[in-house]
């Protein structure tokens, strides 16, 4: 059974995320320049078998797309494209990085560490991992 990965798309960063092999736990991985991304991801996929990608569907409050899908929508056609075997799935990411920054000051992270954006987005990642998770529990 291969991994799953999740992605916290962003302008200029990108948050990732990954399940062990057995998918029981979902681990940030790293944050990475998003004009890197597909060359890392094609980098990784090469050495890790992945089977699924989910990726953060920014939302609003009403329930509408965010102004982010604007950058999110091409990197999914880009993502098709370079990687036709590998299924993405989106999900719901909303109040991810609020969520990511509760749970940072939950464990005790220094306040100029919780700063440190790429900490954010990574941990962003794992928790859309994990509801991602949930819900395919359910």
């Amino acid at each position: 059974m291969g991994r799953i990965l999740a992605i916290d798309f962003g302008k200029k960063r990108t948050g990732l995320a990954v399940t062990d092999s057995l998918r029981i736990t979902a681990n940030p991985l790293i944050t990475i320049e998003t004009k890197q991304l597909l060359d890392w991801l094609r980098d990784y996929f090469a050495k890790e078998t992945v089977d699924e990608v989910v990726i953060g569907h920014p939302k609003q409050m009403n329930g509408e797309d965010s102004e982010s899908m604007q950058y999110i929508r091409p990197f999914v056609a880009r993502f098709k494209q370079t990687f036709p075997d590998k299924p993405i799935t989106y999900y719901d990411e909303r109040f991810t990085s609020v969520l990511a920054h509760q749970a940072m000051i939950a464990g005790g992270m220094k306040k100029k560490n919780r700063q440190d954006k790429t900490q954010v987005d990574k941990l962003a990642a794992c928790i859309i991992l994990e509801g991602y998770m949930e819900a395919k529990r359910l």
